[in-house]
């Protein structure tokens, strides 16, 4: 799933009803709660996300790691060599592995002020996150670093079970991924009106499962969630 808004209506004729269009949303939603085999989709997500610690389960930030494919064999020494990269292979699928250069923003700062000296070909900013909430390599690799412990190391994103803001509610695990999407999910629940216009986090909230927003669930979730935030 990618991060890209809504669909471009501008490729569509004039003659389009807005009854269709409503279809057209329609079934949209029902794709989307059919694709739900988890609790529920988690892409797109963004780059930066809140996570329990790992290792004293304090609130803690996990950061996506960026991979920016390396374009001849000759530059992969420079990149096994490096400090501030690790070098990985990556699976092509019918195209073949391929080598790839990891760079971890939380552990050595944004890519644009500390990378430099590269081989001919690449840039500081090829590291830099998209701006959308997608990620290219499709790898959970990423860094956490912790206030509490003072943790600050490499982590392989075990999601939803590292999000910090998560509740259980009948057999069910309710999860945001960070403050910002957790405050959203708290008022989107209370409230009786399923209209998600005007939320920031409206694609993420499309997903949230029945059962945490039936009329029965409200209080006893919304409760959960004061808890947390």
């Amino acid at each position: 799933v990618v991060f890209r808004g809504t669909r471009d209506s501008s490729r569509r004729g004039d003659s389009e009803s807005a009854g269709e269009r409503t279809a057209e949303r329609n079934c949209a939603d029902v794709l989307s709660l059919a694709r739900m085999t988890g609790p529920y989709e988690w892409n797109p997500m963004p780059h930066v996300l809140d996570v329990a610690c790992p290792t004293c389960r304090s609130a803690a930030l996990f950061e996506f790691a960026e991979v920016v494919r390396i374009h001849r064999r000759d530059d992969i020494p420079f990149f096994e060599e490096s400090s501030l990269f690790e070098h990985q292979m990556f699976d092509g699928g019918a195209q073949g592995r391929w080598h790839g250069a990891v760079y971890y923003s939380l552990l050595h700062g944004p890519a644009e002020t500390t990378i430099d000296n590269l081989p001919a070909g690449y840039a500081p900013s090829d590291w830099n996150h998209s701006t959308f909430l997608y990620r290219s390599h499709g790898t959970d690799e990423g860094a956490v670093a912790c206030g509490g412990c003072g943790r600050r190391a490499r982590h392989h994103l075990d999601w939803p079970s590292d999000a910090l803001f998560q509740i259980a509610y009948r057999g069910q695990v309710l999860w945001a991924f960070h403050r910002e999407s957790a405050q959203e999910l708290r008022d989107y629940v209370a409230s009786a009106n399923r209209n998600r216009q005007g939320y920031r986090w409206e694609l993420f909230l499309r997903h949230v499962p029945t059962v945490f927003l039936t009329a029965k669930a409200r209080e006893t979730v919304v409760k959960r969630l004061d808890r947390i935030l």
